[in-house]
């Protein structure tokens, strides 16, 4: 018996893949890794709570959002455009590689322990940088909007 599988086109950090036939039912962390290498994503709870396996999800009207691909299926995605944590990252001609701002920030602070949760981290800072951009806010109301970001992101080493 075989299972069933369904089309899947979707554009990844900017790269169009697809149409691939996917089964049905398959986790979308499942397709980054097995279907196109990338592995940036951590399954860690593999039920949505800790949120290391987030990418982001950026809509036709301009606004983004994160979305746990531990707990969503490939086939939401088809047709949509997504960044995974190895987007951010450029590199020129000559091959030479440079972090976005939040991953040089990650690095050069310290921000991280094992590195296991920092992929879900970085994407949740890039997207809340995104948004204060769009839609600045009072300093004194920073704090709580970054708490607000990184709340539901755990740490596998610190909690």
């Amino acid at each position: 018996m075989s299972i069933p599988t369904k089309p899947l086109e979707l554009t990844i950090n900017n790269q169009h893949y697809g149409p691939l036939d996917v089964p049905e039912g398959l986790m979308m962390i499942d397709f980054l890794h097995e279907y196109v290498a990338l592995t940036g994503c951590r399954l860690g709870c593999g039920q949505g709570i800790c949120h290391a396996c987030v990418a982001i999800l950026d809509h036709d009207s301009g606004t983004s959002e994160e979305v746990r691909t531990c707990i969503t299926g490939a086939h939401f995605f088809n047709g949509k455009k997504v960044r995974t944590v190895e987007g951010h990252a450029k590199t020129d001609d000559k091959g030479d590689v440079t972090l976005s701002p939040v991953q040089q920030a990650f690095l050069e602070h310290y921000s991280f322990q094992c590195g296991y949760c920092t992929p879900g981290f970085v994407n949740a800072a890039t997207l809340l940088l995104e948004r204060l951009e769009k839609h600045p806010i009072a300093l004194h109301e920073l704090e709580g909007a970054i708490n607000g970001a990184l709340e539901n992101h755990i740490c596998r080493c610190t909690g």
